[in-house]
């Protein structure tokens, strides 16, 4: 069995859901987790922040509900309303990463989020992966490489995919792999003592 997280780098409840991924993977060391992003901001999605007018107004319900952060630096980001949320460059990002260091991809999705969140950093810009990898003691010159390269384009469309063969419409979503059986162990938020309480379930059936 393995845990898959289907997230997308631009999601805030993606973000407000970190902590619950970690805590979820510290207590399952036995669980491989395969980090899948979803993109949500694709194709004609992809405009200004500004024309999502709920996303201050979401993000305080997900401080409040998850205690997540969403820092200064992400406000001055996003202040005057063109910033771009590109999932693809997201997803490449978060698969440049997951490249170097595949046994560390929940981590690293998360790193990925606060960097956005709570550093202000675009996400789809190479500086922002080089410190994360530098921060993650990653070859930075590997990361940037892998998230400029061809191949890792092509490696976030296979996420894309994976996510929709899922089922998976919204995220976050945390699923339990066995074989051929997919059975959901969260969507949007979830405690770490319910994602526990739905695995143990799982492994009674």
């Amino acid at each position: 069995m393995q845990l898959v997280y289907v997230f997308d780098a631009y999601c805030g409840w993606s973000h407000g859901f970190s902590g619950t991924l970690r805590e979820a993977a510290s207590r399952h060391p036995e669980l491989p987790v395969v980090v899948v992003s979803g993109g949500l901001f694709t194709g004609p999605r992809r405009v200004p922040i500004r024309e999502f007018g709920y996303v201050q107004g979401a993000n305080a319900k997900i401080a409040e509900q998850t205690g997540a952060e969403f820092s200064d630096a992400y406000d001055r980001l996003i202040a005057d309303g063109s910033f771009v949320m590109d999932s693809e460059a997201a997803a490449r990002g978060v698969a440049a990463l997951r490249q170097l260091a595949p046994d560390r991809a929940a981590e690293l999705a998360t790193a990925v989020q606060r960097a956005f969140y709570v550093d202000g950093l675009s996400l789809s810009e190479p500086a922002t992966y080089r410190k994360l990898a530098e921060e993650a003691g990653l070859d930075a010159d590997a990361v940037v490489a892998a998230f400029e390269a061809p191949e890792t384009r092509a490696a976030a469309e296979a996420d894309f995919h994976l996510a929709a063969e899922l089922g998976v419409t919204g995220f976050p979503t945390l699923l339990a792999v066995d074989g051929d059986r997919v059975i959901p162990l969260a969507y949007g938020h979830a405690t770490a003592d319910e994602v526990d309480t739905r695995l143990a379930a799982v492994s009674t059936r």
